[in-house]
């Protein structure tokens, strides 16, 4: 498993390093411009995951009256209750499992990313780490200098917006409402305790996150529910 992690971590810190070369051999040698291009690439990757995990996530909150409905009718037999809540699901296509298994696909990507900057930031001969002039990427942010929060501000502003516009799971409104309003404090906090560069990562991969996910709401939820059924079935549009 070890071995699998350093292997991405290689991989993430050599694309990283050619995508600096790029920025180089243009006559813009920044690493600000290597890891938003790297952002872009990582969010282009995981769209499908992404994509499959809110087309799970729009396909459950379709069944949600059905769901109660049966919930209702069995809840004094709770494996007469399963049992029909998993035909339910396979008569409409829908894995309930499918929502969870992108996110934990996802998860070795971020850390190996995350692990790849902190070792290159922790290398004396890299050069090019100032961004837009004034932020070096290697360096946490400080109250000293103002400028300095910028990024980390951004961070939980961005966090805010993505959470705003992806869909909510039906039945845990009241969480999510919380979560919203205390996941973007977290990233703020988290931000300005890392290296900067790790900040510039999470703005881009949000505001790249919140673009993406107007495509699958319109995508899933504007062309009707006629579309989205032929999805769950596993019908080919």
């Amino acid at each position: 498993m070890s071995e699998l992690f350093g292997g991405l971590v290689a991989g993430m810190t050599w694309v990283l390093m050619m995508l600096y070369n790029g920025t180089a051999a243009v006559g813009l040698p920044s690493y600000g411009l290597a890891i938003i291009l790297l952002t872009v690439i990582v969010k282009g990757v995981l769209y499908p995951l992404n994509y499959k995990q809110m087309h799970s996530m729009a396909a459950m909150q379709r069944l949600q009256p059905k769901i109660k409905e049966l919930q209702q009718k069995h809840k004094k037999d709770p494996q007469k209750m399963q049992q029909k809540m998993m035909e339910l699901y396979k008569e409409h296509g829908v894995n309930p499992m499918a929502g969870c298994l992108p996110l934990l696909i996802q998860l070795p990507i971020l850390f190996a990313l995350y692990r790849a900057l902190l070792d290159l930031f922790k290398t004396p001969e890299v050069a090019h780490l100032k961004f837009l002039g004034f932020i070096h990427l290697a360096e946490k942010s400080s109250f000293e200098r103002p400028e300095t929060l910028i990024l980390p501000i951004l961070a939980g502003l961005t966090t805010w917006w993505q959470m705003k516009v992806t869909p909510q799971s039906s039945g845990q409104e009241q969480m999510q409402q919380m979560m919203t309003l205390m996941m973007p404090v977290m990233f703020v906090w988290i931000s300005s305790t890392l290296p900067a560069g790790l900040a510039l990562y999470w703005v881009v991969f949000n505001v790249l996150g919140v673009g993406q996910q107007y495509i699958i709401n319109k995508r899933l939820f504007a062309v009707g529910k006629e579309a989205l059924e032929g999805e769950g079935s596993g019908e080919k549009r």
